[in-house]
């Protein structure tokens, strides 16, 4: 009775990841048993802060609308694209974005433009940034609209 109302508590506070961490330690009791007090409360605690780290990536990628679901792992350096792994490597540190710099893909069709920039875009909403993914034609259409109506100064 206890271990339920507990959970209630836990869910009812928005605490989802702790409870969920709380149900897998009661449900594996001989793999929890051997740990003392502060390391259950330290793996609840690790288990919240993950959950709350991964819900807001996902809302990240969500509001990103991304063309593609295109992750870093799956990038293939040895296509002849010129692409070398140790420059990409520094723009999947997403450090240029936090130092005001811009990034430009260029290339013929079907290099895969887009989809290394869907890697960039994800890469940083891991790193808990807010990005937002435009063909480059609508976003100077909407840009045109924005000066036109004074939106947008020019």
């Amino acid at each position: 009775m206890f271990n339920h109302q507990t959970l209630q508590h836990l869910r009812s506070l928005k605490l989802t990841g702790m409870a969920d961490g709380l149900e897998q330690q009661l449900a594996q009791p001989s793999t929890h048993d051997e740990l003392g007090f502060e390391e259950r409360l330290a793996l609840l605690v690790d288990r919240e802060a993950m959950h709350r780290q991964n819900n807001k990536v996902t809302r990240l990628l969500k509001t990103a609308k991304l063309k593609l679901h295109a992750q870093p792992e799956d990038i293939d350096y040895r296509h002849p694209r010129g692409l070398k792994q140790s420059q990409f490597a520094d723009l999947l540190s997403s450090h240029w974005i936090q130092q005001h710099h811009n990034v430009l893909i260029t290339g013929p069709t079907g290099c895969g433009k887009t989809y290394l920039g869907c890697v960039l875009a994800t890469q940083a909403c891991r790193h808990g940034l807010s990005v937002r993914y435009y063909r480059t034609s609508r976003l100077l259409e909407m840009l045109t609209i924005a000066h036109g109506d004074g939106r947008f100064p020019g």
